[in-house]
């Protein structure tokens, strides 16, 4: 009796189409980036839209044209858009220049936090999985329910007087 190899063995069972031959390696897509060299991404939260451009550099975070820590007064605001840097072990390697609008500061944070995230997977697609893994790429859906008529707010009744 012959021997044979168990690579022998796989490539005879490849060609009868038994089992798949070798899984290839999912490419990344490439890079989208601009001509001055930035990646823009637009996050969304609430009724807040935020436009992001990164950039490499010095970790700069512009916000409206104030910095971050001027136009997010709250330390917790502050921590929220420094998150995804922080996951892909990327702070103080970009520079992010961004401008929100709508909603509140809280609001205006997640979406710019949710714009970073995607213009970091723009910039560097192998980041993709970290983001990913981390809830960042998400958009949060949720927005405030609207007023019905015949109701004090979107759900509340008026208050009921038996006289």
């Amino acid at each position: 009796m012959s021997t044979t190899s168990l690579e022998d063995l796989k490539d005879v069972a490849a060609e009868a189409g038994v089992i798949a031959a070798e899984p290839e390696q999912a490419a990344l897509p490439e890079p989208k980036i601009d001509d001055q060299g930035r990646a823009y991404a637009t996050g969304k939260r609430k009724t807040a839209v935020a436009r992001v451009w990164i950039k490499p550099g010095a970790g700069r975070i512009i916000v409206n044209k104030k910095d971050h820590a001027e136009y997010f007064g709250r330390a917790v605001l502050q921590m929220i858009i420094k998150q995804p840097l922080v996951a892909a072990e990327r702070s103080g390697q970009y520079d992010v220049y961004c401008t929100v609008t709508g909603s509140g500061p809280s609001g205006q944070a997640g979406a710019v936090r949710h714009g970073i995230s995607k213009a970091l997977t723009y910039f560097e697609p192998k980041l993709r999985p970290v983001l990913k893994k981390g809830g960042f790429l998400t958009r949060d859906s949720r927005v405030v329910e609207r007023k019905k008529y015949g109701r004090a707010k979107a759900r509340r009744s008026f208050q009921f007087s038996k006289r």
